[in-house]
């Protein structure tokens, strides 16, 4: 299966040494090569995509660090739950206009400087914040490539791009138990099968405390919130970035989280400005730093 795998991922050898980001191409339906849909497309049979959705699987699951395989395993099993999201930001005016105008999200569409002089408290200094204390960038997305239809490539895209943005409204880290909490919010709102593998098999690398907790207190709150809030796609973030955070999670319905999942120091869900609770997890219950099926790709 491996050596299967490996050979379907051979056109992948050449775009991989690009170094341009995958947030400077556009996603737009026009001629890119002989049956290439979008710039980073790579057209593929459903015999191949079985084979790369096996051999991804597998290695995802052996080895959760290997985030291009978790790339690969979404992008091939996928693309009916992606055209029912698709669907849905059809019917909502901001959704609408974000499959309309294709925003991208890396460190050259971002204002920094304009992010940094918001107030405190506010959607867009949070989500630097949240970059800057748990130190990941945007620009760390691969491109999609193996989705054979470029409106829903740039869907899934989306997705990715915008992660870190429910990072900060769930008020969750980037360790393992603040990605799996993540992970069952995605898996309830989106239905991608990479989310709810993600939410499955993402706790076997726990402590028992950990699971205990996660079990217990924050899994059925993802999935309470993952329930109520209105699809996270159709949320143009870049134009909420005034917004207080309170605010936006007001609108959205997402809740107080029963724990403080810490991460790094000064993380923005144990800030009293970020309207969460200060209280962490008990000692021995916070696992470091990890990013266990993070679209991070």
């Amino acid at each position: 299966m491996a050596t299967l795998l490996r050979r379907a991922l051979l056109p992948l050898r050449p775009l991989s040494s690009s170094t341009r980001p995958a947030a400077d191409v556009p996603f737009r339906a026009r001629s890119h090569g002989a049956s290439r849909l979008y710039p980073d497309h790579i057209p593929t049979s459903p015999l191949q995509k079985a084979l790369l959705a096996a051999g991804s699987a597998g290695m995802a699951l052996y080895d959760p660090y290997r985030h291009d395989m978790i790339a690969v395993l979404g992008e091939t099993t996928g693309c009916w739950t992606l055209k029912v999201l698709r669907d849905q930001m059809k019917r909502d005016p901001e959704g609408a206009q974000i499959l309309q105008e294709r925003p991208r999200i890396s460190l050259s569409t971002l204002d920094l400087g304009k992010l940094q002089s918001l107030p405190e408290g506010s959607f867009g200094r949070e989500y630097l914040r949240f970059l800057d204390v748990n130190r990941v960038s945007p620009d760390t997305r691969a491109p999609t490539r193996f989705v054979d239809d470029e409106e829903l490539a740039y869907v899934i895209q989306r997705y990715r791009e915008v992660h870190d943005m429910l990072h900060t409204l769930l008020g969750m880290p980037t360790n393992i138990l603040g990605e799996i909490v993540v992970k069952w919010f995605e898996a309830v709102q989106t239905r991608l099968p990479m989310c709810i593998l993600g939410a499955l098999f993402g706790p076997v690398r726990l402590s028992a405390q950990s699971l205990q907790m996660l079990v217990s207190e924050l899994i059925p709150w993802a999935v309470e919130n993952g329930r109520r809030a209105p699809c996270v796609l159709n949320l143009y973030y870049e134009q909420r970035w005034e917004q207080s955070l309170s605010a936006l999670r007001e609108e959205l319905g997402i809740t107080v989280p029963p724990l403080c999942v810490r991460g790094r120091p000064s993380l923005s869900c144990c800030n009293k400005g970020a309207g969460l609770p200060s209280h962490p997890l008990p000692p021995g219950t916070e696992d470091t730093f990890a990013t266990t099926f993070a679209p991070s790709f």
